[in-house]
């Protein structure tokens, strides 16, 4: 990838070097914390790089600081989840992935999930599930606990009736651990992006996409919903990221539908 801005050799030698560790410590936390993860090939991981890049750019997002994104593919065939980070350099290096559900069209209230990119800020402020079951029995936020990212009302195009744009509550949470988790990897929400409880902790812990929350907090308004044993990571995000990238065929990385009840093995570094 490209660098953005001149650097003196030295000064890069130094980033490159940084840059590899930090990317090296989160994506090892990320496998030992993230038991429903894909094992993404590094020509695809420099493939959705790429998109995200483009995306970025297309919504006017250029030279940026260095920070973290999230990346959905809503492809009915993918149905992934990807943590990226920019580094110093300009380098754009995966964290992890993991399955995700998006939305179904089709039913009433089903939305299509949509495209773009969203901002995560105080304007639509996250909040924790109360672990509640509906009629069906379905904790649809999942456990008590679970932080529920908000992005507010989105335009999107409905998955019933005529089929016209409407609005939206677009969120990023986990689901019923026990009933819907198994299933991610298919599209089945009614909008939502539904994630891996594991991961919903894993954002939350290192306050992935909390630059918003963490400068507030800096100036003395912190909120509510950032948990107290948080390890913020140095550069965190506010960028959600949703692409198609219309593929025909499901990729053999991705996990098929009904199959993503298999668990990762724990990598054998990881710490009891």
């Amino acid at each position: 990838m490209a660098l953005t801005g001149a650097l003196a050799l030295a000064g890069w030698a130094v980033r490159a070097v940084s840059a590899e560790r930090w990317s090296s410590e989160l994506a090892r936390e990320f496998a030992c914390d993230v038991d429903r993860r894909i094992e993404v090939p590094a020509d695809e991981q420099a493939a959705y790089a790429r998109r995200l890049q483009a995306a970025l750019s297309d919504a006017g997002l250029r030279d940026l600081q260095p920070q973290h994104f999230l990346l959905v593919d809503r492809s009915p065939v993918v149905q992934a989840g990807f943590i990226y980070w920019l580094t110093p350099g300009g380098d754009m290096l995966l964290v992890g992935a993991f399955p995700v559900a998006t939305g179904e069209p089709g039913a009433f209230e089903h939305f299509a999930t949509p495209l773009g990119m969203f901002e995560h800020s105080l304007a639509n402020p996250d909040f924790r599930a109360e672990g509640t079951r509906n009629e069906f029995g379905i904790m649809g936020y999942g456990r008590v606990g679970t932080r529920v990212f908000d992005f507010g009302w989105i335009p999107a195009p409905k998955g019933w009736g005529n089929r016209a744009e409407s609005e939206m509550r677009l969120q990023v949470h986990a689901t019923d651990p026990e009933l819907l988790e198994p299933m991610l990897g298919r599209a089945r929400s009614k909008g939502c992006i539904r994630i891996p409880a594991a991961v919903d902790e894993f954002m939350d812990r290192y306050g992935i996409l909390d630059a918003d929350y963490e400068a507030a907090a800096q100036r003395g308004r912190a909120h509510w919903v950032l948990r107290m044993d948080r390890k913020t990571i140095r550069w965190p995000g506010r960028y959600l990221v949703v692409i198609d990238s219309q593929r025909k065929h499901r990729p053999e990385w991705s996990p098929r539908p009904g199959l993503a009840m298999n668990r990762s093995a724990r990598p054998a570094e990881c710490a009891p």
